[in-house]
């Protein structure tokens, strides 16, 4: 079983290396890229959305997220430029053994805990200041 859970997760990276070739391919329909550049600044951020120290929810996102997010963005490319990606993520990780960084991703992690870090102490301020 844990070998299983090892080729999906190997799958898994394949898969969204592939996604950041399939959001740089010039003829991915719009809708596509746009899900596969969400996926991707995800899939390669250095810094998790939930943080996996966090019991059972930080390993969630990575778990069930992604994979839907992947699942879904595949169903909207052609099967043409998809079978190119592939072969170009193949060829990545075999050479790279690793996947790319995405800074923005990371960027967009930042700017989303500090969102919700200024919305909390804007409500909570108003209740106990008040």
């Amino acid at each position: 079983m844990l070998d299983r859970l090892l080729q999906w997760a190997k799958q898994l990276k394949r898969e969204a290396v592939t996604l950041w070739f399939c959001y740089r391919h010039p003829q991915t329909p719009l809708i596509a890229k746009m899900l596969a550049i969400s996926v991707v600044a995800y899939a390669f951020s250095p810094i998790d959305l939930i943080p996996d120290f966090i019991p059972v929810l930080g390993l969630l996102d990575d778990a069930i997220l992604l994979p839907i997010g992947i699942w879904l963005t595949l169903k909207f490319i052609p099967a043409p430029i998809l079978a190119e990606c592939r072969k170009k993520a193949t060829l990545w990780m075999a050479e790279k053994h690793s996947k790319p960084r995405n800074w923005l991703g990371a960027a967009i992690v930042i700017v989303l805990w500090i969102a919700a870090a200024w919305f909390t102490w804007h409500i909570f301020s108003k209740w106990f200041i008040a």
